[in-house]
This record gives C-alpha cells, sequence and structure tokens, in this order.
C-alpha cells in the first residue's frame, strides 16, 4: 500500500507528497529532499522519514528545536501509524496511507420532483434589486440592511490597493446608513491616524474613542444635543452633532482602527439596526483591509526575494568560479553565504612571473548591507592587486579608500598574501583578520600571526609586510570565522582546534578534497544548527 504526507506549509498552504523510494529529508538547508528555506524554526537538516519494509519511519536528525509525533517529543527513530501528526518549526506533516473514499468525496442523490414554494431561487444581480419576482409573490421586499451588505461584499471582492480600499469602504459605511459625514482611521504605530473622510474638522470624543478600541464595542447616540454624556461638549454644540454611531474595525483577535459616523442635521436619528449594520461591515472591511496588507507584504516579499536572488548571482559572478592553474601549487576556493547573499570575499590573482596572490576578507554582519561593502572591497582589491609590490603599502591604501566610505558601526577583516611556488616564499599583509594556518607536509601546524588593525576604522592605520617559507607538500589556509565558529546544536564551537585536525588528518589530499573534507566535517559537527555566519575557505598547497 502506497503512502504519502499532508503537509501544511509554513505559508498555510497544503500539499501531498507521495512516499515513494528512499529516505526523504526534511529542513532549511537546500540539500533536503523537503526544503523550506524561510522557516526559521527548522534546522538546516531537522528530520527525516525513512522506509522499513512496507512501513515508514520518522528520525530527528539533531535540530535545535525538536521534532514531535502527536505532540510528543521525538527522542529516537519511530515507526509511524497512519494519521501520526509530526511538528517542527512551523510545519505540520499528516502520515496517512492512500486511501480512497468507498462513496466519493461528494454524492449526487437522483431527485425528479420539482423545488417546493419554500424554495427562492435569485441571481446576484436579483439579489440587488428592490423586488424580484420570487419576493414579489411572496409579498416580501429586500431589506435595505441586506441590499447594503450585498453591495459591501460585491465591492469588497475586487482587487485594489489598500489607499483605494479605505474611501471605498467609507463610502459604503455612508450609504448604508445615510449617514452624512465620516472618518475612517487606522492603528498605525499605536495611533490612529485618518485614511480617508467626507467632511472635515471631526472632534470625537476621548471616551468614545476608547470605548471603540479597549472594549470592542460598537457605540450609538441618537441624539447627542440630549444625551447627558455629550451635550456639554463644546465640540459637539460647535459641530452641531444630533446623531453619531462608531463601530470597530475589528478582525479575529485585534482591532485595527475604527469607522466614524455623524449627521449634524436631524434628517433621521442612527438606529440600533443601524449600529449593528455597522458594526458588520466594519468587521467585513477590517477583514478585507487586513487581506489588502498581506497581499502588499506578500508582493513586498516576492519583489525582495527577486531582488535578493538577482543580488546573489551577480556577487556570485564576483567571486572566482575556479581556482586558476599555477605552476607548483594546487589551489581551491569555497564560499557560502548565511543568507541569501553574504558578506566574506575570496579571490585569486595571477601575475606573469608565475606568482599567485590569495585574499580573503569578511564584512562585519550579515545580509545586503555586508553584501554591498563586499562589492566594494572586491572593486578596491582588484585595483589595488595589479601593482604586487610592497603590501604594507598596498593595505595602507585599501584601508584609506576603505574607510573613506565605510559606516561607523562597519569594519572589514582582511588578509592578502603573494606566494612565489617555485620557491615557497610567501609575502602577506593582515588586517585583523583570522591568523591563517600553516600546515606542514610533516603535520606540524603553525598560525601566521601579527599584522595591523581591521579595515574602515582608523585612516592612518600602520600595517607591515611578512614573510613564510612553504616547503613541497606545505600547505596554507585562509578562513572566515564562519568556520571556526559554526555552532552545534548545544551552542559548542567547531574551534580552531578541531579546524586544524581535520587539516592535518587531509593533508596529503588534493586541495579541492581538503575544503571537501572541512565543509563536511563541519556540517556533522553543526547537526542541523542553522548556519549562523558566512563560511568561506581558501587552500594553497605547494607541490
Amino acid at each position: 500500500m502506497s503512502r504519502e504526507l499532508l503537509i501544511q506549509c509554513p505559508d498555510g498552504q497544503m500539499k501531498t507528497v507521495s512516499l515513494a523510494g528512499g529516505r526523504l529529508s526534511i529542513g532549511r538547508s537546500s540539500a533536503a529532499e523537503l526544503c523550506f528555506p524561510e522557516d526559521a524554526g527548522l534546522s538546516r537538516q531537522h528530520f527525516a522519514f525513512e522506509p522499513e519494509g512496507d512501513d515508514w519511519t520518522v528520525q530527528d536528525l539533531g535540530s535545535k528545536n525538536g521534532t514531535f509525533v502527536n505532540n510528543i517529543p521525538l527522542k529516537a527513530r519511530l515507526l509511524l501509524k497512519p494519521g501520526d501528526r509530526v511538528t517542527a518549526g512551523h510545519l505540520v506533516i499528516v502520515y496517512a496511507p492512500d486511501t480512497a473514499s468507498p462513496a466519493g468525496l461528494v454524492v449526487f442523490e437522483g431527485e425528479t420532483n420539482s423545488p417546493t414554494t419554500s424554495t427562492v431561487v435569485t441571481s446576484l444581480e436579483g439579489a440587488l434589486s428592490n423586488q424580484t419576482m420570487a419576493y414579489e409573490r411572496a409579498g416580501v421586499k429586500t431589506s435595505a440592511p441586506m441590499q447594503a451588505l450585498i453591495r459591501a461584499g460585491q465591492e469588497l471582492t475586487k482587487n485594489r490597493p489598500l489607499d483605494e480600499l479605505f474611501p471605498v469602504i467609507l463610502d459604503l459605511a455612508i450609504q448604508a446608513v445615510n449617514a452624512q459625514r465620516g472618518v475612517l482611521m487606522i492603528l498605525e504605530g499605536g495611533e490612529l491616524v485618518p485614511r480617508a473622510h467626507k467632511g472635515d474638522g471631526f472632534r470625537i470624543s476621548s471616551a468614545v474613542r476608547d470605548r471603540v478600541m479597549k472594549d470592542r464595542a460598537s457605540i450609538l447616540v441618537r441624539d447627542a444635543q440630549l444625551d447627558d454624556a455629550f451635550k456639554g461638549r463644546m465640540s459637539i454644540v460647535e459641530q452641531k452633532v444630533h446623531t453619531m454611531m462608531a463601530a470597530p474595525l475589528q478582525t479575529r483577535d485585534r482591532i485595527i482602527g475604527l469607522i466614524y459616523l455623524d449627521s449634524p442635521f436631524i434628517l433621521r436619528e442612527f438606529t440600533k439596526d443601524d449600529l449593528s449594520l455597522l458594526t458588520v461591515m466594519a468587521n467585513v472591511a477590517a477583514i478585507r483591509i487586513e487581506n489588502a496588507r498581506l497581499a502588499e507584504v506578500e508582493q513586498a516579499e516576492r519583489i525582495m526575494a527577486r531582488d535578493l536572488s538577482q543580488a546573489a548571482e551577480i556577487q556570485g559572478r564576483m567571486l572566482p568560479e575556479k581556482a586558476p592553474e599555477v605552476p607548483g601549487a594546487d589551489l581551491a576556493g569555497f564560499n557560502m553565504a548565511c543568507h541569501t547573499v553574504g558578506g566574506d570575499y575570496y579571490d585569486f590573482f595571477t601575475y606573469p612571473d608565475g606568482r599567485v596572490a590569495l585574499a580573503l576578507g569578511d564584512v562585519s554582519g550579515k545580509g545586503m548591507p555586508a553584501s554591498l561593502m563586499m562589492m566594494a572591497l572586491q572593486a578596491r582589491v582588484h585595483v589595488l592587486a595589479e601593482d604586487s609590490g610592497n603590501l604594507a603599502h598596498f593595505m595602507t591604501r585599501l584601508n584609506k579608500a576603505t574607510c573613506a566610505t565605510c559606516p561607523s558601526n562597519r569594519f572589514i577583516t582582511f588578509f592578502f598574501s603573494v606566494l612565489n611556488a617555485a620557491t615557497g616564499e610567501l609575502a602577506y599583509a593582515n588586517a585583523g583578520h583570522n591568523p591563517p594556518i600553516l600546515v606542514r607536509s610533516n603535520g606540524d601546524a603553525e598560525m601566521l600571526e601579527g599584522g595591523g588593525p581591521v579595515l574602515g576604522i582608523l585612516a592612518i592605520a600602520p600595517y607591515s609586510e611578512m614573510h613564510a617559507q612553504l616547503e613541497h607538500g606545505d600547505m596554507l589556509v585562509l578562513y572566515s570565522d564562519g568556520v571556526t565558529e559554526a555552532n552545534n546544536p548545544a551552542y559548542d564551537e567547531f574551534d580552531e582546534e578541531r579546524f586544524i585536525e581535520v587539516l592535518k588528518a587531509h593533508r596529503t589530499l588534493p586541495a579541492t578534497e581538503i575544503v571537501q573534507a572541512v565543509m563536511h566535517a563541519v556540517t556533522e559537527f553543526a547537526a542541523g544548527a542553522p548556519q549562523a555566519d558566512d563560511i568561506t575557505l581558501l587552500v594553497a598547497k605547494r607541490l
């Protein structure tokens, strides 16, 4: 018997996934078979379904926030039963066999008799008219409130932007109760802000406002000139307000504003039925406003996601597609951003005399701001790297250019080196970056300590050029702190010691395989914990 999963996604959408074949992992990572990158409650590799005979099991993959089956924390691999409910992050998954209903979802039974006289048949056009033929036969007219609600439903289903929606809602409310003036106010930043009005000079009692907003109450004052609570107020006297109503714009769980209507002239007093109608219409309007707001937010998020995707593509082209081929050297580089775009940068530069430069920088922070600074850094380095002379002078010029445009709350750590693979001579300058690791062919490891301060803080900061020697079989490893500071679910760090042990154990492998071994070790150590920082790694071996 086939099995399937019914999944309620973080955005509320439902989808069905058939269980067939092998293991099905779920998490934020793109490596997971079912990937939900926007669900912050999920780990990169959170949990997995695996077949066991004709049945399926579920197992947590060391996630940070845990996996639950029928609201019970999952501690070990569990054999699933049809109807079991698996939850993690914002996901809800129901496991069930794929069985068809014997009678089908909907059944139509045969019927030959004509409709009885108690049944009324109409269309939308008929409902909007004052009197349908069916009502004529019954001697009943369509009520004004019903017409108002139908008209409101018809208008509010149209796709309008928020700025156009507010005056439509107010006009519908004024027409429904035959008011002469009105104002619609929305709660923004803790204050009520008018978004549509007919008339001006509204002076609304704070008592009315507070009763509507705090108690979720709709208020009707039939004749304010006679009401003891209002007849002495100058605002009522000056505006000659006779009858007024206020109703909350109320969704299911909160108040988002209010509608206030009044009539300065005694044509008719508002009634209790008017208040009920306004209350219902305000509720319908509030839900429509919230839906319009959500639609605008979703549209903005789609545009942002598209822009971020394009920015990531542009940024990706600024990093080397592959390491250059240099006689006597084996080179490899790797970058994985924490978000769609990142602030880490690495590069290679080859020179006519056979030397190769290796660069790695890390902009403070993450996301789009760090990405923009990273691209500015890349442009400056490309200009300055054409002259591979004194590296202290190179770093000083780079720092001055960075200080000229760097925000006060940002900085950049940067390491730049030039390797002569023929002689093994390495010249380097460091601006506050993690000391690179030099792993000798015999397994000994040392840190290339020393250097100057970070870029972007002090324009007159001093830098110096330093030197090291790579023998045959030695390798130089540059990295960002996203490697050593990677966390596991217990918030332990991968740290330098663990990193160096991995490098020693795989030092005889080609550079690309060393990079893969490090990333495998980091991923295994993280055990599904979300990536907290950009990860960049650069390996150079002297053959």
